[in-house]
């Protein structure tokens, strides 16, 4: 295994990741109703906790995706 192959590899879960944290958002953002009414048929909750979970899911999985995909894939774009 060498370098560029772990480039690789971080650079494609860089996209990946980044691309669902985009869509993800952009749900949050444009469709916050359907967004509810769908999580709601499955768990209930209010709509207040709702949106306090969701931000905070967003934001775990933004600072998950920040230290474990895109730090490693700019190192080893600079080491390598």
């Amino acid at each position: 295994m060498n370098i560029q192959l772990i480039t690789d590899f971080f650079m494609w879960c860089t996209l990946i990741n980044g691309g669902l944290l985009i869509l993800w958002t952009l749900f949050i953002l444009f469709a916050p109703e359907l967004v509810y009414k769908t999580q709601s048929r499955w768990i209930a909750i209010s709509r207040a906790n709702f949106d306090l979970l969701i931000y905070l899911f967003l934001g775990i999985f933004k600072l998950f995706f920040i230290f474990f995909n895109l730090i490693p894939f700019l190192a080893l774009l600079i080491i390598g």
